[in-house]
């Protein structure tokens, strides 16, 4: 039960504020966001609230913020169709009558002849069974009301395609951005709760049954050099240990008042593309909050970094589509991470933050990336692709991200109980 509280709180603060990036910059620049939405499937919980509905779905695969006009809208109007028409006090239309108009006496019933609802915010008509001709005003947050559910429309100002370049790509970044700013706000969290590594290679803790315990390291130990070589950072000292699985090295260490040398073999360990050497140490931490800002900075870019690493070698083939994980996957580890405490959960959780970000950037279609990548392509073209094509191409990209989840997701299920 623990890691599946877990699991559904780290998904939704994930999925939130990636979901809120978008959704904040869409409101800032006047977009109408229809829908707030966690999850994809059937409706667990529904709201409405200042013009938007906010809704937790049932399927934790994901999220969406709904902008007017990034899909086709909702109902269209044609000359010859009959509509009922309910008005404010102003005299405007604030409510059409798309159906079941019977259920709205009310209602004034016309003929339409002309509509217009993205720039103009018109109706003409003929009353039914009259020759008289009516043109009414609409207001900009009129309904439609179709099958007794009211929908608010969408002029064209409001509506995505009706912002420049700059307004459209922004709204589109600010998802995966709030996903790297959300890491660096973990990972200065942790920095001030546990600490951060000291600059130079002091030793912190040593794993029991380790080559260093072995050797007699203690904690608080300052390597200061390796083999004759001079050790000034931690990094310097990981990087030799790690270049020399199985090799012994003979280390000079400064132990309170004391210089003494300690030989010490770093034992070999198989990484998946690699072979590393470890002696079973970890640094000495320290608390400071100046030092934790450009920490968590660093932290954030090191693990981008590694993540667009492994994506290169997914691409050129060095990974197998095997190594990749969906939700199933990503759940097993987030079990077995908060079986070893809170704070490796919470670095876990800055880690997946990261890797959401990057994920979403990727030109593919129907992702962030490659909704920004048509956005970019109209500003060097300086017209519009055409919304069909465009249309098309996310549909087809999301069908086929739909069945790499269903690949992914049943190699998940073979790690797990095969």
């Amino acid at each position: 039960m623990t890691t599946v509280i877990a699991f559904i709180l780290m998904f939704g603060l994930l999925v939130t504020v990636h979901e809120f990036g978008h959704f904040y910059v869409a409101k800032k620049t006047g977009m109408l966001v229809r829908e707030f939405a966690i999850g994809f499937g059937p409706k667990v919980f529904a709201t409405v609230k200042n013009e938007t509905l906010y809704t937790i779905r049932l399927l934790p695969m994901g999220g969406y913020v709904r902008v007017a006009g990034e899909d086709p809208e909702i109902v269209e109007l044609k000359p010859g169709q009959h509509i009922g028409l309910n008005f404010n006090d102003e005299g405007e239309v604030s409510q059409i009558i798309v159906n079941n108009k019977a259920k709205h006496p009310e209602a004034f019933v016309i003929e339409v002849e002309h509509i217009d609802l993205d720039h103009e915010l018109r109706i003409e008509g003929y009353e039914v069974n009259d020759e008289e001709k009516y043109s009414f005003r609409v207001n900009d947050k009129a309904d439609f009301i179709m099958d007794e559910k009211a929908t608010q429309i969408a002029p064209y100002n409001r509506q995505f395609a009706s912002k420049t370049v700059g307004q459209r790509g922004l709204q589109l970044f600010a998802g995966p951005l709030m996903n790297f700013l959300l890491s660096i706000v973990l990972f200065l969290i942790l920095a001030n709760i546990q600490g951060i590594p000291v600059a130079d290679a002091t030793v912190g803790s040593i794993a029991e049954n380790s080559p260093a315990e072995e050797a007699g390291f203690e904690p608080g130990d300052k390597i200061t050099a390796i083999d004759g070589q001079a050790i000034e950072k931690w990094d310097d000292f990981r990087s030799i240990v790690e270049v020399n699985p199985n090799k012994a090295l003979n280390m000079e260490v400064t132990r309170g008042d004391e210089m003494m040398e300690i030989e010490v073999t770093p034992a070999l360990i198989e990484m998946p593309d690699q072979s590393l050497g470890q002696v079973g140490v970890t640094p000495a931490l320290e608390k400071s909050f100046v030092r934790s800002i450009p920490y968590s900075l660093e932290e954030t870019y090191t693990w981008s970094t590694l993540i667009l690493t492994n994506l290169g070698k997914l691409i050129t083939g060095q990974f197998s589509i095997d190594v990749l994980s969906g939700p199933v996957g990503i759940y097993d580890a987030t079990d077995q991470v908060v079986k070893t405490g809170f704070l490796n959960f919470m670095t876990w959780t800055a880690v997946l933050s990261v890797n959401l970000g990057i994920i979403n950037l990727l030109p593919l279609p129907a992702l962030d990336g490659g909704r920004l990548m048509f956005v970019g392509l109209e500003a060097i073209r300086r017209k519009p692709i055409d919304p069909q094509k465009e249309g098309v191409v996310h549909f087809i990209g999301f069908a086929l991200l739909m069945i790499l989840m269903l690949i992914v997701t049943w190699n998940d299920i073979q790690r797990l109980f095969l």
